[in-house]
């Protein structure tokens, strides 16, 4: 029996072992997220700790809470994607002997009676195991902690979170205003603007950024805001010298917030080859639900069922959620940039703007496809559709090392103005504006508009390429064109002297489109019983 004992013992151990449910195993490593951090500290100023706080959880209804979304500057630097959580990243080694550390982690408490109803959470040691660190401590022990933040040089950090209510993640950030002595919070309407300006804004486009800042002073309550006196400048004498000057100032003494912000995007913008084999995932999968979606449409269907597929092929895939909300717009509701309802109940003969793609392992995608539900483009609509792919055609020849992020938009404004002119849709070139409001890219990664700082493309940077037309009902323009939305958007890594068309694989030219809708797919057979209400068929 004494021999029996252990073999017994081995053989309930491995039971178990086998028996726990199979997760991914291509989650970004531990290993991936140290090196980050190490590379935050290689650029971080002499003396200094950037602190980063997970994102609060925000209320769906009464007791029921959103799905959780983490903060993605603390999912980058930790792979951590729980709330109620503070890290500190310090550029020196703090303390002495058998005692020094140069980072420490406050994490969400181990709780079983909650774990119970909300899900294992990782704890002390659960971070330790599994991500890696060495000082991790709970949540509530960081108020007791000794940093002394006044020996720093800087103190580097985000704008806090609004809604952070008055549970855990409030009580950490008061214990880090207090510790740090911070009363005043940087302005995020301020901050956001200051981001633009330095990164994107040039002399070419710095009429139309004027504009939008005067609308945006126009529409949000900030006194602080309205009254900044750099921002005053710019509006007041909005000429390229002045921009430069502006620039100059906002660079010379950088606020906490926008010093962390740039330092973290210098790294966020730039895919390490770990990101780029999940952002291809991601990508990939999402493009072959946008591929199956052209051939399951048909009229009689509507938006939320064709949102319903690329949902299913998504999860199907392994995909957890989709990157931003699904944008499924038949017909005139495809004029409507971020048109999220889909709740047409027949698309019928329409085209349909189908901007729809997945988030895997934290990392988004961003497609979008304009494609007839009888699959046929009407005259018209090919002839939107051709200039609007040769705009992005265009622009994709320009996404490569060097390039001026900014005149990416340039040569898809140049493309669509000559192709409206020819197609007498307008008689000013100025007049392109009221078809196309939107700029050519952004970058895209851990988020969907993801941050950067440099205004020139890098060498694995990873962009979206996104002209668009967009001619609503009443334009000035003969009838014909009225109702006539087309976007088509691919997500472009950038190389040395080319590009590389990471979603290729969901057809992008028209003759491609109209024959992939003339194959079925198996979502066409699916049969659920029917539902007696109406409205609804």
């Amino acid at each position: 029996m004494q021999r029996l004992f252990p073999l017994l013992l081995l053989y309930f151990i491995s039971s178990g072992l086998f028996a726990q449910n199979p997760l991914p195993t291509d989650y970004l490593t531990k290993e991936f997220h140290a090196g980050r951090r190490e590379a935050l500290r290689a650029i971080m100023p002499e003396h200094s700790v950037a602190v980063i706080f997970a994102y609060p959880e925000r209320v769906f209804s009464q007791d029921i809470q959103y799905t959780y979304h983490p903060n993605p500057d603390l999912y980058y630097f930790s792979g951590y994607k729980e709330p109620d959580a503070v890290l500190l990243i310090f550029k020196d080694i703090q303390g002495s002997g058998d005692s020094t550390y140069n980072e420490l982690f406050f994490v969400r408490k181990r709780n079983p009676t909650l774990e119970q109803w909300t899900g294992k959470r990782l704890g002390v040691e659960g971070v330790k195991e599994k991500l890696g660190f060495n000082r991790v401590y709970n949540s509530d022990e960081f108020i007791g902690f000794h940093v002394d933040f006044s020996k720093f040089n800087k103190i580097l950090y985000d704008v806090f979170p609004d809604d952070v209510g008055n549970g855990t993640l409030a009580s950490l950030i008061k214990v880090f205003r207090d510790k740090a002595h911070i009363e005043k919070d940087d302005n995020k309407y301020v901050l956001a603007t200051y981001n633009m300006l330095v990164k994107s804004t040039t002399p070419s486009n710095l009429a139309l950024r004027v504009g939008r800042i005067q609308s945006s002073m126009a529409a949000i309550d900030d006194e602080e805001y309205r009254n900044n006196p750099l921002l005053l400048q710019l509006i007041a004498h909005p000429d390229s010298i002045t921009l430069a000057d502006v620039i100059q100032k906002i660079q010379h003494d950088p606020s906490h917030a926008y010093q962390y912000n740039m330092l973290v995007s210098q790294l966020r913008e730039i895919k390490t080859p770990e990101e780029l084999g999940v952002l291809r995932k991601s990508v990939f999968l999402s493009a072959i639900a946008h591929t199956e979606a052209m051939k399951a449409i048909e009229p009689g269907m509507s938006e939320s069922e064709l949102t319903g597929i690329f949902e299913y092929i998504h999860r199907k895939y392994g995909a957890e959620a989709e990157g931003y909300p699904p944008i499924v717009g038949a017909g005139a509701n495809g004029c409507i940039l971020h048109y999220t309802e889909n709740n047409v109940t027949d698309i019928q003969n329409q085209m349909v703007l189908m901007d729809v793609a997945s988030e895997y392992h934290g990392y988004s995608a961003d497609i979008t496809r304009t494609v007839p539900a009888d699959g046929h483009f009407s005259p018209e609509e090919k002839e939107i559709y051709k200039l609007v792919y040769d705009a992005q055609e265009a622009v994709m020849q320009m996404c490569h090392e060097g390039t001026q992020f900014s005149k990416l938009n340039d040569k898809a404004i140049e493309v669509l103005t000559n192709g409206l002119l020819k197609l007498g849709i307008i008689t000013d070139k100025n007049d392109v504006s009221k078809y196309y409001m939107h700029g050519c890219s952004h970058h895209m990664g851990i988020d969907v508009h993801d941050k950067f700082a440099s205004p020139v493309l890098k060498e694995n940077m990873v962009i979206t390429v996104e002209p668009g037309l967009y001619i609503s009902k009443g334009s000035p323009c003969d009838p014909k064109w009225w109702n006539i939305a087309v976007r088509i958007e691919d997500d472009i890594k950038v190389g040395k002297t080319t590009y590389e068309n990471l979603s290729k694989d969901a057809p992008r030219e028209w003759q491609e489109i109209e024959k992939t809708t003339l194959e079925k797919s198996e979502m066409n057979n699916i049969k659920v019983p029917p539902f007696p209400v109406p409205g609804r068929t």
